[in-house]
């Protein structure tokens, strides 16, 4: 009886459901938390959250919303000012001429980069999602019932596509082409010269659009970032995702947006509106005082992460196996550890994938990071260097104590 019950109770759940899979960076973390609440001491590499607390002028602002009775709904795509000021960022940052009637804004840019895809993409359409990629881009394209198509960068090119592999992958059913530049897990930055390549081939295949994620945009350590949309040609068929949880550490606060033509961000809010509505009061308030107050903040931060980055580097070039290029942005490092497949951990457990390495790299290093196969490169792992100077110093320690382990 509780087996037929079982089969009865799994059967409820849709298809849609039971095809997607759970994000590997929070099933990661999932199994951090286990063993810390065992007392064990683990060394967390697995999120992508900034270490810093959300600028005080940013704080300060949200506490005078509540004061001033920003309480209430707010409307579907943002608050006009709110819009405006954002508008008014991408003019003066990435000479992008949008207006507030272009912008959208969600519930973060996950929402953001959701709404767009569930608004353009069709069954059987083609999404060709450049990897390493995000974990949820391809689970979101599963969603609209779309076909992911994955072109994967080589280490020798920084894991960045180029335009000779776009367009030998552009077929008449391709819809949509989704990115990250910086990239999340790679820290890679596509340079000018690159996006102006990659946009001819987009500008002979009227058919296809471009989600270019720039979350990360803040976060650079190349000086020049290069929004897509700049290029005249295809202007018109890029949506540009960017938001406020990394340059102002405001990953809890859920701001995020996409700037698009009126007809997709209309497309946009209109699935918004049946989803979550507006996005919360208080938080669109703090997320305007972050716009008003600069980069000054988010500068002190990026000071921080290339300080990480060179000193994490520094220890796994002492790691044998470890390939490791050197990220131009965000806050991670992605080495191919295939070397270590094959070898045989003190129990007895051979390692055959990345995944396998991080678990064996959580129980024996207590060190959390997460295997590349949920960036779509198997033979990779992320570690995150948003952490202290400390913990970064011992993780890299640890990690490199354990991986002596395997034979």
């Amino acid at each position: 009886m509780a087996e037929s019950a079982a089969t009865l109770a799994s059967s409820v759940l849709s298809d849609r459901i039971s095809a997607l899979q759970e994000s590997q960076t929070i099933a990661m973390a999932k199994k951090a938390r286990e063993l810390m609440a065992q007392g064990i001491d683990v060394i967390n590499l697995s999120f992508g959250e900034p270490d810093f607390q959300t600028p005080e002028y940013i704080r300060d602002a949200a506490k005078q919303a509540l004061d001033e009775g920003y309480t209430k709904y707010t409307p579907v795509p943002g608050y006009l000012d709110l819009r405006q000021a954002i508008a008014d960022k991408l003019q003066r940052e990435n000479q992008l001429d949008y207006k507030a009637e272009n912008i959208v804004v969600s519930t973060g840019a996950k929402q953001a980069l959701a709404n767009a895809v569930m608004s353009l993409v069709n069954p059987g359409d083609e999404v060709i999602v450049f990897a390493p990629y995000w974990v949820s881009y391809e689970e979101m394209v599963r969603l609209a019932e779309g076909v992911s198509v994955t072109l994967l960068g080589t280490l020798e090119n920084d894991y960045k596509v180029t335009a000779t592999q776009l367009e030998a992958a552009i077929t008449p059913r391709t819809k949509l082409i989704m990115y990250s530049s910086p990239c999340n897990p790679t820290g890679s930055v596509f340079t000018r010269p690159e996006l102006s390549a990659l946009a001819e081939v987009v500008a002979r295949h009227p058919q296809v659009h471009v989600l270019a994620d720039e979350i990360y945009e803040y976060i650079n350590f190349v000086g020049e970032h290069v929004s897509l949309a700049q290029f005249d040609a295809i202007k018109d068929r890029v949506i540009t995702i960017n938001g406020f949880s990394k340059g102002y550490a405001m990953t809890g606060w859920r701001v995020g947006y996409l700037a698009a033509t009126r007809e997709i961000a209309a497309a946009c809010e209109k699935m918004q509106s049946q989803i979550t509505s507006g996005t919360c009061s208080v938080a669109q308030r703090a997320a305007l005082a972050a716009l008003q107050g600069g980069r000054s903040s988010a500068d002190t931060m990026v000071a921080a992460y290339r300080r990480r980055r060179d000193m994490v580097l520094e220890q796994v070039a002492e790691i044998p196996g470890f390939k490791t290029p050197t990220p131009s942005g965000a806050f991670y490092i992605f080495p191919d550890v295939s070397a270590y497949f094959g070898q045989t951990a003190p129990n007895g457990v051979v390692i055959t994938t990345a995944s396998d390495l991080a678990l064996f790299l959580l129980n024996d290093a207590h060190v959390a990071a997460v295997t590349g196969e949920a960036f779509g490169a198997p033979n990779c792992m992320r570690f995150s260097t948003a952490a202290s100077d400390e913990r970064l110093h011992e993780a890299f320690v640890r990690i490199k104590a354990s991986l002596a382990k395997l034979v």
